[in-house]
């Protein structure tokens, strides 16, 4: 069960590099929240009720989040560092997941998650955890452990002439619909700034410009939420497609950006896009750009290896966060001047820069190391169960994204000193990241035919 109790002396240090608890004397209020609902066994499968993970950074200790007092009668109100990511220094704190049911989130929300990004088409990661699998992995998992509304949901859809694909649609676009409703009074309380719940187009669609307007077209209409973003990769073929679905009306979640070129790509289609829209009232287009980037350091780290000298062994882990506070520059640099302000004029919002892919996957590094040194205002940070459990645990919230600009520009060129082509890291991220979405989908239709099959519903 969910449980919150005051702690009187214990707390974690604020170092982000720091993965372990420490001890501290200060006698500010403090709220131990366990979110976690468990089972007899470590190996059992655990409830999507969610933030118990698989991770080569255990967290051994209660999960231990800030409080702060109310003013007037002097009763504490649970805060998070979440809470306070937003409140200090506007950065909106999403969960990368989506799991079944949705109100599972419920608990997520009041902690201060304040968005949620999905991937359909996730594959499942190695750990036993339920609310690591994709939606339809859930669904699956329900069906295969016999819980009758699964079972029925999915004959219904089948028994109606649903082909396969179909039916695994009406499943996401159903659960994107709940996830929506939940998320509904952030989106209203910041005026359409947050409370988003992402879908994405087919990833079958990812060199397909003009099949991926049409998705994106047909996505927004079905689930027919205000605060839903329709996820379209950011491929060179999807760069038009974005600016034309912008233009429509339609927000917009750009994924799978891994270059700095990519990306001032992206802006300039969001930009193109709501001066092709030819509406007066921008304000309710909006746009997030999902910069990835442990991913980065996965694929350079590996370059550096191979090159072997002491210096490039140095630049291991650095190459992603240097490249992401670079990306904060070109942000800063791009909503300014007369073209925006112009925008800005008819509501225009600037697309938010989103950083993804923010779990740790060197076990060697800080688990909030993608998290912690990216900090900033008008930014989002999507946080899959790892990266959230380890940030709300012992994250240390202050502006750190453009702490040190200079630094981050000598990592970067010194990468390319040493013969990383940034191009081509770009490119080759890009490709593995759209083959790997491509392989997921086509595995999961596959598991719903064969579990229809198995049901006796179609034939082969």
């Amino acid at each position: 069960m969910s449980s919150i109790s005051k702690l009187s002396a214990s707390g974690f240090a604020n170092s982000a590099t720091n993965s372990r608890p420490t001890t501290r004397s200060s006698q500010q209020p403090m709220c131990c929240v366990d979110l976690r609902k468990r089972t007899a066994g470590f190996g059992n499968p655990i409830s999507s009720s969610k933030l118990t993970v698989g991770t080569n950074h255990p967290i051994k200790a209660s999960l231990v989040v800030r409080c702060s007092k109310n003013d007037g009668n002097g009763s504490t109100v649970k805060k998070t560092t979440l809470h306070d990511l937003y409140e200090k220094e506007g950065q909106s704190p999403w969960y990368d997941n989506l799991c079944r049911p949705v109100t599972d989130l419920i608990p997520l929300i009041e902690s201060g998650v304040r968005g949620v990004t999905s991937n359909p088409a996730r594959k499942m990661l190695h750990v036993p955890t339920f609310c690591w699998l994709s939606l339809i992995e859930q669904f699956l998992f329900c069906m295969n452990t016999n819980i009758p509304e699964s079972n029925i949901n999915f004959k219904e859809l089948v028994q109606s002439g649903k082909d396969i694909e179909s039916a695994y649609w009406e499943l996401v676009v159903k659960d994107i619909q709940d996830a929506c409703k939940l998320f509904e009074a952030i989106y209203d309380e910041t005026d359409g700034a947050d409370g988003y719940v992402s879908v994405e187009v087919s990833p079958r669609l990812a060199d397909d410009t003009e099949n991926t307007i049409e998705a994106a077209k047909w996505l927004h209409k079905w689930v027919n939420r205000s605060n839903v973003y329709i996820k379209i990769p950011a491929t060179a073929p999807c760069i038009p497609s974005i600016k034309e679905v912008i233009a429509l009306g339609i927000s917009v979640n750009v994924t799978l950006i891994f270059s700095l070129a990519r990306y001032e790509a992206v802006i300039d289609a969001y930009l193109d896009g709501l001066e092709a829209s030819g509406l007066d009232d921008l304000s309710r287009v909006t746009s997030v750009a999902s910069f990835f980037v442990s991913r980065v350091d996965s694929l350079v780290d590996k370059m550096l290896e191979k090159i072997g000298t002491p210096e490039a062994l140095d630049l291991r882990g650095k190459a992603a966060n240097a490249q992401a506070g670079l990306a904060y520059q070109l942000y800063q640099k791009k909503f300014s001047g007369p073209r925006w302000e112009a925008l800005v004029k008819k509501g225009a919002k600037k697309q938010r820069l989103l950083w993804a892919s923010t779990s740790v996957k060197n076990p060697a590094y800080p688990d909030t190391l993608y998290v912690a040194p990216l900090i900033g205002p008008d930014t989002v940070s999507t946080m899959p169960d790892q990266a959230l459990l380890a940030f709300l645990d012992h994250g240390s919230v202050a502006r750190t994204i453009d702490s040190n600009v200079s630094e981050a520009e000598g990592i970067y060129s010194a990468l390319e000193k040493l013969g990383i082509d940034w191009g081509y890291v770009g490119s080759q991220l890009e490709l593995e990241g759209v083959d790997s979405f491509k392989k997921s989908f086509d595995s999961l239709l596959d598991s719903l035919q064969e579990k229809a099959n198995t049901l006796k519903l179609v034939s082969l």
